[in-house]
């Protein structure tokens, strides 16, 4: 089954009337704007919203990089007695690898 279409589509429907579909009276004062409807819609976070966006301000709130860490890495480093330790870099390794789903 095969339908034929011929033509051109209808051009779109565009209205040019007031928004809201408000309109100031013939003669009326049109120098100060329509106040708009009131919004009916409404939003409520949930607890756990609430408690992400308190975690995200505390994120941002926070530096990014802790200096004093650093410090101590730089001073170990330095001193040749930072040691590494390979056992917490597997655990880490293997614990994003099972996080990914991989």
């Amino acid at each position: 089954m095969s339908q034929k279409i011929e033509g051109t589509p209808p051009p779109a429907v565009r209205t040019t009337g007031p928004v809201g579909g408000r309109v100031a009276p013939a003669g009326a004062e049109r120098s100060s704007p329509i106040a708009a409807t009131p919004a009916a819609d409404s939003l409520r976070l949930t607890g756990e919203a609430s408690s992400l966006q308190a975690l995200q301000r505390e994120l941002s709130a926070a530096p990014a990089i802790d200096s004093a860490r650093v410090a101590a890495v730089r001073e170990a480093l330095q001193a040749g007695t930072y040691q590494v330790n390979a056992e917490a870099i597997a655990d880490g390794m293997l614990k994003l690898e099972r996080q990914l789903g991989a």
